[in-house]
């Protein structure tokens, strides 16, 4: 049976000629696991929300959504809310009460059930998921994975016929994403619920996915089984291919009869039948020789200890750490590590207890707002919305630079020279169709993208990025990649914390490994990703058998073609 279906559905944006959407059909059968992908900024997220009406944005549409055959307006709100769920992007905007268990049970109150009842399933999810050790915990003591966890719990104990997620793993580590993309696939395959899904790490979603629904400037493009999408993104020569798992990937580049692997298991078994007899096989890829260390460091930690309050337990725990000039620094491992609250100590905005920051060679404690904010450092938030303040992307731009232009035909020298630096991140950023947008009516990606474009009109010489690939598809992360190392030519010295393990890879020059409050180990990416099972990249999990210290899709590529 058809639960949800779309026809010819077109929609547009008050005040904007491009339609988000255009002539979507889409047929999406009970029981079904449906991925939606795209590069940012195509529509996914405005098509989930136009499953469910109260979420349906402001607009003109044409078209008609059916929820099972009957027009899905007809479906009174306690249907929705019982029969259609929906987990968003971040956790924190869906959670409502302040204890864990009633945010369980809140749903449920609100569509009437009686007590017996809603003690029941409220046990019953927090068996489920695995939540009875937190059970009656404050939420705002949760990691990010564990709210979003208890997200999809909440959702859950409504027994929704559809669930809709909408990247819900955008904010979480690789192991806790890994964790909560298991629990979705089993919710899918034991309790037969239907499942919409964007998202932008396919390496674990993809395989199991029933159809796949690919966009591109608010159309379809491609729909299919994964390996049927694999191929057509291949020969279009499309950009989305950059986003398909690793194993297809390098096998689109290495010449073979064999079937296309989806999975690292495939891979792996892909790559042993293609080597199996090749007696002369170069199976190392060498390891970087670091370059020596010349100058001194811009950013420094000694033995840093910070807790939030003094009954509270130490956040940083006796952390050392020296990034030097022109240096690009990763920092990854899991929610609540003490990663972000690091960055935090080195930007000043929060003060340790015991030991010293310093950049440049001064205690941050000494230095004015000015000093810091004013050509010294660049600080990028975790949640991009925070920076900001104004009605359009235009002039929030030029808000950064204390600019005056608010509108355009200002001819003074000074608005002249302003133009031409916004002009230029404008470009860089790929914002010229979104200048005369709300900031917050840009999807996910597109935010990120224009917090960067206002952090880098500073001219920072320090850059401390929290989550910068956040909600960005793969396409423009290798371009974001290119423009810091670009920065990095110029002498500006990055510091970043990200869930983003192939980016890390691909672009950092060190990897440090955050936990318990501190940098257990760091080291340039080849040595650091080559000895780690889960911390490491899905190219090396899928290769690591026959060649040793290569980690990147680039790397494995290059060790195969090399041995033809």
């Amino acid at each position: 049976m058809t639960v949800l279906r779309i026809n010819n559905l077109s929609f547009t944006y008050p005040e904007m000629n491009k339609p988000a959407l255009k002539n979507m059909n889409i047929a999406i059968e009970e029981g079904d696991f449906v991925v939606l992908c795209g590069k940012s900024g195509c529509g996914k997220s405005t098509l989930l929300r136009h499953f469910k009406s109260v979420l349906t944005p402001h607009g003109t549409r044409t078209g008609e959504i059916l929820y099972r055959e009957k027009p899905l307006e007809e479906a009174d709100l306690r249907t929705q809310s019982q029969e259609i769920g929906y987990v968003l992007q971040s956790p924190e905007n869906q959670i409502v009460t302040d204890k864990v268990w009633h945010e369980l049970a809140f749903g449920l109150e609100s569509l009437g059930y009686d007590t017996p009842t809603i003690r029941l399933r409220v046990a019953e999810m927090a068996s489920y998921f695995g939540i009875q050790g937190w059970f009656k915990r404050n939420v705002v003591e949760l990691s990010g994975g564990q709210k979003q966890l208890l997200n999809l719990a909440s959702i859950m104990a409504m027994h929704p016929a559809v669930l809709i997620l909408d990247e819900p793993t955008s904010q979480l580590d690789p192991i806790a994403a890994s964790d909560f993309l298991e629990t979705v696939k089993k919710i899918n395959r034991e309790l037969g619920t239907t499942i919409i899904m964007t998202e932008h790490r396919l390496e674990d979603v993809l395989p199991v996915a029933d159809q796949v629904v690919v966009m591109d400037e608010g159309e379809i493009i491609a729909t299919g089984t994964p390996r049927q999408i694999g191929k057509k993104l291949r020969t279009l020569g499309h950009d989305m291919f950059l986003s398909m798992p690793a194993p297809m990937q390098i096998f689109a580049e290495v010449e073979s009869d064999l079937e296309c692997p989806i999975t690292v298991r495939e891979g792996r078994k892909w790559m042993s039948e293609l080597f199996c007899n090749n007696p002369g096989l170069k199976t190392v890829m060498p390891l970087e020789t670091p370059e020596p260390a010349l100058s001194d460091p811009v950013v420094e930690l000694k033995e840093v200890w910070f807790r939030y309050d003094k009954n509270l337990p130490d956040v940083v725990k006796d952390l050392s750490l020296r990034v030097r000039k022109g240096e690009f620094y990763c920092l990854v491992g899991g929610n609540g590590t003490g990663k972000t609250t690091s960055l935090s100590l080195i930007s000043g905005i929060n003060k340790p207890y015991r030991g010293k920051v310093l950049l440049n060679g001064r205690d941050v404690r000494k230095l004015t707002d000015k000093e810091l904010f004013h050509g010294m450092l660049g600080v990028l938030p975790q949640s991009p919305q925070s920076l900001f303040v104004k009605k359009t992307v235009e002039r929030d731009l030029y808000e950064m630079i204390g600019g005056t232009r608010a509108i355009k035909g200002s001819t003074s020298d000074c608005d002249q020279n302003q133009k031409t630096m916004v002009d230029k991140f404008v470009k860089l950023m790929h914002l010229e169709h979104l200048l005369d947008q709300h900031p917050y009516d840009l999807s996910g990606g597109e935010q990120q993208r224009l917090a960067l474009a206002k952090i880098m009109l500073l001219e920072p010489q320090i850059l401390l990025l929290d989550e910068p690939t956040k909600g960005l598809d793969n396409h423009f992360k290798r371009e974001l990649g290119e423009i810091l190392r670009a920065l990095q030519k110029q002498g500006v010295t990055i510091i970043m914390v990200s869930h983003d393990i192939e980016f890390c890879a691909l672009f950092g020059d060190v990897c440090g490994l955050f936990f318990d409050g501190s940098i257990v180990t760091s080291n340039s990416p080849r040595a650091f990703f080559s000895g780690n099972s889960f911390y490491t990249t899905s190219a090396n999990r899928m290769s690591r058998h026959i060649f040793e210290n290569a980690i990147t899709v680039k790397d494995v590529i290059t060790c195969c073609q090399m041995n033809f």
